[in-house]
């Protein structure tokens, strides 16, 4: 008998409850790290920027040779039925994240999956309050001469490492990766902003994989009439910045605390500018994401 109160995932053509989804240990994705995804997340229970996510998908799907055959208009169908059926899972105040993912399988038959998951909003509302500190690990990121970091693919142990070095210096901290020229580029699913002088900066989109929060971001700072540039930036930029912040699909916009345990700026949860584009971006999604991470402190 179905249980209504377990979460339901599409898996090669079926929606199954999560439990009865199983994968061969033979998939190239688990062996290997073969595989593609995408995440989203909903506000309110409303799915977000999914057009655009997809576009991501299907792009980083082509770069790594993986044709399933699945049309976008197919994605979106299948992963709005998806949600529909787990909606009801949802409590108040809380939102999912929404992922496609894509293995070569067993060589043959490819892997298809559509999830959802909650949110860890409990986890992370502290960094609403007291802002996140970052670290910058020895590990460095994957140049874009090895692999490009514009795909998002299931190998992701660069970042997973980082991750660990950064977690065993501060146990709060996430971690924002240098490249091979010494220049700050991104943290697992977060990219970077920086505020200096009055203009916003992020580094460039050849080095780093090109969040569609980062893009949001970049359209509000636009609206807003704040001046923008993408470029590189050091750690001597980010020591004596005046704000900064990460964003991700499921942070928004987040306020950095300290780099390597140098504070930023005067200390202030969250900067002037940092407060204005998270206005901007709760306006934009409909619902006060600070607030929904804030709730539950």
């Amino acid at each position: 008998m179905p249980n209504n109160q377990e979460r339901v995932v599409y898996l090669n053509g079926k929606i199954l409850p999560e439990s009865q989804a199983k994968i061969s240990f033979r998939d190239r994705g688990f062996m290997f790290g073969d595989a593609v995804y995408d995440t989203t997340r909903t506000f309110g229970g409303k799915i977000f920027r999914i057009s655009e996510h997809l576009d991501r998908f299907l792009n980083s799907l082509k770069y790594m040779r993986i044709e399933p055959n699945i049309t976008k208009n197919e994605w979106e169908n299948l992963t709005m039925q998806v949600l529909k059926q787990n909606l009801h899972l949802l409590k108040s105040n809380d939102d999912f994240w929404v992922s496609q993912r894509v293995s070569r399988g067993d060589g043959v038959n490819l892997t298809t999956i559509i999830e959802c998951y909650p949110l860890p909003l409990k986890e992370r509302a502290k960094y609403y309050k007291h802002g996140i500190p970052i670290i910058t690990p020895s590990t460095r990121r994957i140049p874009p001469e090895s692999i490009s970091p514009r795909a998002k693919v299931h190998n992701n142990i660069n970042l997973i490492q980082a991750e660990f070095e950064a977690k065993a210096t501060n146990s709060d901290s996430l971690p924002i990766l240098l490249d091979t020229n010494g220049n700050l580029s991104e943290g697992p699913g977060a990219n970077l902003f920086i505020v200096k002088k009055g203009t916003l900066i992020t580094p460039k989109k050849q080095r780093i994989l090109e969040g569609i929060s980062r893009e949001v971001t970049i359209e509000l700072a636009r609206k807003l009439s704040l001046n923008f540039s993408e470029d590189d930036i050091d750690l001597f930029d980010v020591y004596t910045a005046n704000e900064a912040f990460v964003t991700s699909t499921s942070f928004c916009i987040v306020p950095i605390s300290s780099f390597n345990g140098n504070t930023i700026g005067e200390g202030e949860i969250p900067g002037k500018i940092t407060k204005k584009l998270q206005n901007a971006y709760s306006e934009l999604v409909g619902i006060d994401f600070v607030q929904q991470y804030l709730s539950n402190l």
